[in-house]
C-alpha cells in the first residue's frame, strides 16, 4: 500500500475515535500531507485534466448557486451581506427624513434598488459560463494553489468588464420597472432643502446598482468557493473531493 492509500486508511479509522482525539488526527493528517507533497511522488499528483475539470466543476457550482440565491425575491434585500444600501451621498437626506418620521421614503428607495439587482443578476449566468469554459491549465493551477477567493478573483479578471456591459442595461430596465428613479426623486423631494446634500443629477443610479449587484454576486461566489475548499461535505462529487482534498 503506497503512502496515500495508507493515509486514507488511517483517516477512515480515525472516524471512530472520540471528538477529543480529532485534533490529533488532524495534525497527523496535515503532517502526512506535507511529507507526501515534499516527496513529489508522481502517483499522488493530479493530472492537468483533473485539475481543470475539478476547478470548472467547482466554479460552475459556485456560480450557479450564487445566481440562484441572488436572482430571486429578497436575494439581495433579505441578505444583509449583500443588501444594497443607500448611496453615501444620500445618507444625509435619509437622516433628515428619519428626523421627521418619513424614513419610509428612503426605505422604499432601498427596496426598489435591491429589486432591480435581483432582476438583473440572472443575466450574469452565460458570461460566468464563458469564463469557466475558457479556463486554462495555468489558471486552474493558480486557483487551486491560491487563497480562498482565488477562483472569484479569476471571475473578476476574466469576466467583470463583460458582466458590467451585460448587466447594466438590464439594471436600467429593472430600475425603471421597479420605480427606482421615481422613488429616488420622491425621497429627495420629501427631504426639501436637505436635497442640497445630494450630488444633484450627477448621481448615476444605474451605475451604482450595477456595481453593487456585481459586488454581491462575487461575494456570494467567494463564500461558496471558501466553503468547498474548507468543508469536505460541501464538495459533493468524487472529482471535487480529489482536487480540493489534494489542494488543501
Amino acid at each position: 500500500m503506497n503512502r496515500r492509500l495508507a493515509l486514507l486508511a488511517a483517516v477512515s479509522a480515525a472516524s471512530v475515535v472520540s471528538s477529543a482525539a480529532g485534533a490529533d488526527w488532524k495534525k497527523l493528517l496535515e503532517r502526512t500531507l506535507e511529507g507526501d507533497a515534499a516527496s513529489g511522488a508522481a502517483s499522488a499528483a493530479l493530472s492537468n485534466d483533473e485539475v481543470v475539470a475539478g476547478l470548472k466543476e467547482a466554479l460552475a457550482r459556485g456560480a450557479e448557486r450564487a445566481v440562484a440565491s441572488l436572482g430571486q425575491s429578497d436575494g439581495f434585500l433579505g441578505n444583509a451581506a449583500v443588501r444594497i444600501p443607500l448611496p453615501e451621498s444620500l445618507r444625509g437626506v435619509a437622516s433628515v427624513l428619519e428626523t421627521f418620521g418619513q424614513q419610509r421614503y428612503a426605505e422604499d428607495f432601498v427596496r426598489t434598488m435591491n429589486r432591480a439587482a435581483e432582476s438583473a443578476v440572472p443575466e450574469a449566468g452565460p458570461i460566468l459560463g464563458d469564463a469557466i469554459r475558457q479556463m486554462s491549465v495555468d489558471d486552474a493551477r493558480t486557483i487551486l494553489d491560491g487563497p480562498d477567493d482565488a477562483a472569484t478573483r479569476y471571475f473578476r479578471r476574466v469576466g467583470e468588464e463583460r458582466l458590467t456591459a451585460r448587466v447594466r442595461p438590464i439594471v436600467t430596465e429593472a430600475t425603471s420597472r421597479a420605480g427606482v428613479t421615481a422613488s429616488y426623486k420622491q425621497m429627495v423631494d420629501r427631504a426639501g432643502p436637505a436635497a442640497g446634500l445630494v450630488g444633484g443629477e450627477s448621481l448615476d443610479l444605474d451605475g451604482y446598482v450595477t456595481g453593487k449587484a456585481l459586488d454581491g454576486l462575487f461575494a456570494v461566489i467567494a463564500a461558496e468557493e471558501k466553503r468547498i475548499r474548507e468543508d469536505p461535505a460541501a464538495r459533493g462529487t468524487d472529482l471535487l473531493r480529489k482536487v480540493f482534498g489534494a489542494g488543501g
